[in-house]
């Protein structure tokens, strides 16, 4: 059963379980990117075994046909995962984004190793600084009173979402919230241009628009403007970060490495901001925060889900980066809570006094799953975009 990997004795991979649930939402959480109110809350969860009965746990994507490629991991030697990284990269071309899978190997390989993902990931740090993101499109004096909180919850930023109806409407909630908490709150603007929702068939931004809109951001002294532009366009950013000031950031749903590469190439960003559950996975992030690193840019990543892939992101700015600035904390109640975003765990992720995160030394992701709700909210389908 043991074999000698370096100078771990370790088992191999026994079995992959993967689950799908659900948590109703009352009231339904009204994403900014959506027409739709979202009545629910689909979350995957994948669990990863080992002969000596040590459990790994991921979640993101929904993996459904990952059953095709499961032969590929039973046998394996857990610790291998740079191994297991290039097989799944190799499998997202195929499939879908099989990346929950790399978070599980990761926590599973803590767990071997008696030592915290984020010290894995090379130690540089134990705790991150948070960001209140909102993902409510509010009006003027709601989002006053939601940035007043973020104040008062001791978050140091607050990111507001444009896409309403106009982008008159959008300012008049910026400018308002830029009024009330003066230099008190760092804000980020997400334009939301890099991707779309399968229905919507509008084109995104062109550059000079970007231009335009990032020239009235500056006079409102935002600290970052994310995603003005379509992810691919890398000649737009590439002019769009020559011709302003503002810092741009984007990458959230980036997939591939090369495409990582290209726009560091291009310097077209100032802040990366890739999603571990989304894309290149624990190892593959690794690598990238250290290029990003070394061009002088930032790496903080997106991101939007439940409470593991949140943990995940944050072990990685927090071990692999020299200091990623703010890191994306999903905030913004009632209709998105900690407790909502977290209902797989036993405990909700929480940023202190401070707007920080302090990481624990527990081995792998330092998260457990709520057993009970998640047999309580176990479905067949999963339908969150």
């Amino acid at each position: 059963m043991l074999y000698r990997f370096g100078d771990q004795m370790t088992s191999r991979i026994e079995r992959i379980a993967i689950t799908h649930h659900q948590l109703d939402l009352n009231p339904a959480f009204p994403a900014s990117w959506d027409t739709q109110p979202r009545k629910k809350f689909p979350a995957t969860v994948v669990r990863i075994f080992d002969q000596d009965g040590n459990m790994g746990i991921g979640s993101g994507d929904v993996m459904y046909g990952f059953s095709d490629y499961e032969y590929l991991f039973i046998g394996q030697n857990p610790l291998d995962l740079e191994r297991h990284n290039a097989v799944l990269g190799n499998i997202g071309f195929h499939a879908g984004r099989p990346w929950p899978l790399d978070i599980a190997l990761w926590d599973l390989a803590g767990k071997i190793r008696g030592e915290a993902c984020w010290k894995m990931m090379g130690g540089r740090n134990q705790r991150v600084r948070t960001y209140a993101s909102s993902g409510v499109h509010r009006g003027p004096e709601d989002s006053v009173q939601m940035a007043l909180h973020a104040i008062e919850r001791g978050f140091p930023a607050l990111k507001l979402r444009f896409g309403r109806p106009s982008l008159a409407d959008d300012f008049l909630v910026l400018s308002a919230v830029r009024e009330a908490v003066g230099d008190k709150l760092e804000l980020m603007v997400d334009c939301n241009q890099g991707w779309r929702m399968p229905w919507d068939i509008s084109r995104p931004w062109n550059v000079e628009k970007a231009v335009e809109i990032a020239r009235k951001l500056e006079k409102f002294n935002v600290h970052w403007m994310e995603e003005p532009l379509h992810r691919g366009d890398y000649e737009g950013y590439k002019t769009l970060r020559q011709q302003v000031g503002i810092r741009i950031a984007g990458g959230e749903l980036t997939r591939e490495e090369y495409e990582f590469d290209t726009l560091l190439r291009n310097e077209c960003l100032d802040i990366y901001q890739p999603d571990v559950a989304c894309t290149l996975g624990m190892e593959g992030q690794r690598r990238l925060a250290a290029k990003v690193e070394e061009r002088g840019h930032i790496f903080t990543p997106h991101t939007w889900g439940n409470g593991v892939g949140l943990a995940a992101n944050l072990h990685i700015a927090a071990g692999a980066t020299s200091g990623a600035g703010f890191v994306e904390f999903p905030y913004d109640p009632p209709e998105w809570s900690t407790a909502r975003r977290d209902f797989l765990l036993t405990e909700t992720i929480e940023p202190d006094a401070h707007g920080w995160v302090n990481l624990s030394d527990a081995p792998g992701l330092g998260v457990e799953l709520n057993e009970d709700v998640l047999i309580a909210t176990q479905s067949k389908e999963s339908t969150w975009v």
